[in-house]
């Protein structure tokens, strides 16, 4: 039997708890409602593949933008790691002794980032991937890069009709340029037709490899119909290898939509279509994510894959480019 004091005792803690107000229902997903803030963005640390490369520029920019429509007071510190490891890890280490809140990385290597990444984390701070993936972080946003992949080869083999010598200029192996090739790779494989002449030089992502590497592929291959380009750097440094050795009648396709490749659909090249990544988006995304994050509140899925769309000589005069802020 329970004694008389314990069911007392019982009667005015259901008492008490009925007065209490309702749990408010966890908050939606970034992008929707705006989220209660328990844990304000007051710094953001960028650190990106090269400032050389106006994607770079435009991706720092979204997120200098994002991060300010989240709180005007917001302080971005944005560094361009070169592509260089070392570089990052120590990127990583000044962000996390200055107290940010929130790191979007661009990861010089996907894997070998993973040490630095964990111990940001480890250290309060939410890290979100931005363009190619990195081990340990919270979540990533990219293009959906086998989609890119597909359209620029999609578009590669209706021009050709289905049949012709195909060349894949490849580049370094990050996630990106992976998805890149196997999403070419894919719709290449349905036209029997179709040759692909090489698909394992890495034109080092560079107008200046994509140059040299093409000049190789000319004075070895007499006949190539076509050349399918990881980035628009490589695409304009192929076409000017071709013209340099008077090659014409090739179709070049690639992967960007970048400011150079904007002029180069406008010109007389031989550049033809590039399936374009919008760097504002993906930072914004990155940015949304990371305060829902810092704030309790996980997507369900980490992996954020935003659609390309295919520019063409027919319809860049209406293409919204990198330079447009959003």
């Amino acid at each position: 039997m329970i004694p008389p004091i314990l069911k007392a005792l019982a009667a005015v803690a259901l008492a008490a708890l009925s007065m209490l107000p309702a749990m408010a229902p966890a908050q939606s997903a970034p992008g929707s409602a705006a989220p209660s803030m328990q844990r304000p963005l007051k710094k953001v640390g960028v650190t990106l593949g090269s400032l050389g490369n106006p994607y770079f520029v435009a991706l720092a920019r979204g997120a200098e933008a994002a991060a300010r429509q989240v709180n005007p007071k917001a302080k971005v510190t944005v560094l361009s790691a070169d592509y260089d490891l070392n570089k990052q890890f120590a990127h990583i280490d000044s962000f996390i002794v200055a107290g940010v809140d929130l790191i979007l990385i661009n990861a010089a290597d996907a894997r070998a980032i993973e040490p630095a990444v964990r111990k940001a984390r480890k250290a309060g701070i939410v890290v979100v991937a931005v363009d190619v993936a990195a081990a340990g972080a919270d979540a990533t946003v990219q293009t959906d890069n086998t989609q890119a992949g597909e359209l620029a080869c999609g578009f590669i083999a209706d021009q050709l009709k289905g049949r012709g010598n195909v060349i894949i200029q490849n580049g370094p192996p990050v996630s990106a340029v992976l998805d890149r090739v196997k999403g070419c790779k894919t719709v290449l494989a349905r036209h029997p037709a179709i040759r692909i002449l090489s698909d394992d030089q890495d034109a080092k992502g560079s107008r200046e490899g994509g140059l040299n590497v093409m000049q190789l592929y000319l004075t070895r291959f007499p006949k190539v119909d076509a050349v399918f380009t990881i980035n628009d750097p490589q695409a304009v440094g192929a076409d000017l290898a071709a013209r340099q050795l008077n090659r014409r009648g090739i179709l070049i396709a690639s992967v960007d939509g970048a400011p150079d490749i904007e002029a180069a659909l406008k010109a007389d090249t031989l550049v033809q279509a590039s399936a374009s990544q919008d760097p504002w988006a993906i930072a914004r995304t990155a940015v949304q994510l990371g305060v829902g994050m810092m704030n309790g509140q996980r997507p369900a899925n980490p992996t954020v894959l935003l659609p390309s769309t295919l520019v063409t000589r027919a319809n860049v005069a209406q293409y919204k480019g990198w330079a447009t802020p959003r």
